[in-house]
């Protein structure tokens, strides 16, 4: 049986204001508390060193543009860890709503910040607020399978990239 989040969203920020309901150790979910870290604890502030904690070394990655296995779809997950923290230093992510069943976690998450990186151009200074849909296979705390799908489209739109390439 599958398990829907609670309706409070759970917010991740780099923030060390967090609330308590923020961290690790508040009964939620191992699953859940493993992305949250790789979205709060990586994404949200850039270290990458959360991805040789949180990710197997076996990890199998079938996300588009992370794609691969072992070594190299940790490298991947930690190019992407830079590049987004890089083109979105504020950004931070709220897990609006998951679902588990057995090892396998679903979340849809928020993304928000504003693009004050170079993405795909210069910064843009505009703000970006898109969507993440991430399933992961979590077993003994780590993630040994991952697809996601961020709204790219969304973070190519907001950031004014689609207005450089229309002109």
């Amino acid at each position: 049986m599958s398990a829907i989040s609670p309706p409070t969203p759970h917010a991740m920020s780099a923030s060390p204001t967090a609330s308590r309901a923020d961290r690790p150790g508040q009964g939620e979910p191992e699953a859940f508390t493993v992305l949250r870290r790789m979205f709060g604890d990586g994404f949200a502030t850039g270290d990458v060193s959360v991805v040789d904690e949180l990710c197997a070394p076996g990890l199998i990655d079938h996300q588009f543009g992370l794609a691969g296995t072992g070594a190299e779809a940790i490298q991947h997950v930690k190019a992407a860890i830079r590049d987004v923290h890089s083109a979105v230093p504020d950004i931070s992510f709220t897990i609006e709503d998951f679902a588990e069943a057995g090892d396998v976690i679903w979340v849809r998450v928020r993304a928000r910040g504003t693009a004050t990186g170079p993405f795909f151009g210069p910064p843009s200074g505009r703000p970006v607020d898109f969507t993440v849909i991430d399933v992961a296979r979590v077993v003994d705390g780590r993630i040994t399978e991952h697809w996601g799908v961020p709204d790219r489209f969304a973070m190519l739109a907001q950031t004014g990239v689609l207005d450089r390439l229309a002109a």
